[in-house]
């Protein structure tokens, strides 16, 4: 089907059911915080509860869901059902402006990210189980720029519809959104395989017990991932900041509920074009990094990554031209190339085949614990002492990171993998 080295038929079709579910989420995201503080009239501390709990469902949940696999000795199902609620959910949230208000969308909100922690670890096992070793940190880099190509092409539909429907209101987004999430789930439906594990005793031990064994190189990433997750707050900040740097508007604060529609509109355009410059970079760099973690060490890439959302934030909370979004976005994309693929890889590299779907869940569960702290606490700083403290205390938690993820030696856990 594709001819490029390392990269089988399996994570082709993975990477298209990726490419349509985020086409369908990345429409929204850019659009939910002026949905929130526009439409439904919430302030920033609504802001960072209501995401928080959403990306913490979203990670959080992920090791159950992991680990469920695992115990099953499936994945297909837990891919289709994620896919499929997650689709569902779209216009949910888009009802909210109807009736119901927050509370609905916090509603379709949550079920959309327990969609995502359904689907994740059960899918990212998959492309682990399709891939050699030596090729896997490509193949999650290929897989990611797929996605991420959607998470482009989202924006620019978001951006076209305001900008030739400037009256348009956000809600019908939310319904234009569920159309290429059907298309994922179905794509699942028809072309996705399982792929079975060989009956070795060992395997067949390892996949008895819900609560797993893992090695100790694997649980030093779980404390770095721990640390840095603290400081890791939603995305929804960083487009609320943007758009009072670009426009010199206070949208987390008084401007907000006075914002007329045209103007509202404005601000979701520059979102959604925001973060299709984000995605871009994001998507070029992804399959790169992905091989660059393939020759050298892994945790090597991901502390590059992160020392480069230390600059972000700090940016963010301390530049204040009307340049610094383009600018931070387009580092925030090499951030998100350089860490989310190559550290599924990394994962996939320290525990065995039968294990990796909880293993994969069980990080990004930490991630999300952290990330729901990270969002309440920035949240409640940008409310009382302004936008540089949720910043910069996300700059100090990556930085505090990182001599945690590069003290990790792995040379027994790749042993104990029995690859």
């Amino acid at each position: 089907m594709f001819r490029i080295r390392g990269i089988t038929r399996s994570v082709v079709i993975l990477g298209l059911v990726s490419f349509f579910t985020d086409m369908a989420s990345e429409m929204l995201y850019p659009i939910i915080p002026l949905f929130l503080t526009g439409t439904l009239h919430t302030g920033a501390e609504g802001l960072g509860w209501i995401e928080g709990v959403a990306e913490g469902i979203s990670t959080g949940l992920r090791w159950l869901g992991g680990v469920l696999s695992d115990l099953s000795g499936k994945r297909k199902p837990f891919v289709w059902w994620g896919y499929t609620i997650s689709a569902f959910s779209k216009p949910i949230m888009g009802l909210a402006a109807i009736f119901g208000g927050w509370p609905v969308f916090l509603a379709g909100r949550a079920s959309d990210r327990l969609g995502k922690s359904i689907r994740t670890a059960a899918r990212d096992a998959l492309i682990a189980d399709a891939t050699a070793k030596k090729h896997r940190g490509v193949a999650f880099g290929f897989h990611r720029a797929m996605d991420t190509c959607g998470a482009i092409a989202g924006p620019v539909i978001a951006a076209a519809v305001l900008y030739w429907r400037p009256q348009t209101p956000l809600m019908w987004l939310f319904f234009l959104a569920v159309i290429p999430g059907l298309v994922s789930s179905l794509l699942v439906m028809l072309w996705v395989k399982d792929k079975p594990h060989a009956p070795d005793a060992k395997a067949a031990r390892e996949r008895a017990h819900f609560w797993q064994h893992y090695s100790p190189a694997f649980w030093q990433l779980i404390a770095a991932n721990t640390l840095f997750s603290l400081g890791n707050s939603s995305d929804s900040f960083l487009i609320m900041r943007s758009t009072e740097l670009h426009f010199g508007v206070n949208l987390m604060g008084r401007d907000a509920g006075t914002a007329a529609v045209g103007d509202l509109m404005r601000y979701a355009l520059f979102g959604a074009i925001l973060f299709a410059v984000f995605n871009t970079v994001y998507a070029a760099a992804a399959t790169p990094a992905g091989k660059l973690s393939d020759r050298l060490s892994r945790k090597s890439v991901i502390g590059f990554g992160w020392v480069i959302y230390a600059g972000v934030y700090a940016g963010f909370g301390l530049l204040s031209d009307t340049w610094t979004p383009w600018a931070l976005f387009a580092a925030y994309g090499l951030y998100q190339a350089f860490t989310e693929g190559v550290t599924k890889a990394y994962v996939s590299d320290l525990v065995p085949a039968a294990q990796r779907a909880g293993a994969i869940g069980l990080y990004y569960t930490v991630a999300g614990l952290g990330q729901f702290a990270a969002s309440v606490l920035a949240g409640l700083l940008w409310k009382y002492f302004g936008p540089a403290p949720a910043f910069l205390a996300g700059t100090a938690c990556s930085l505090a990171a990182i001599p945690v993820l590069l003290s990790i030696h792995t040379k027994k856990a790749v042993q104990s993998s029995g690859e």
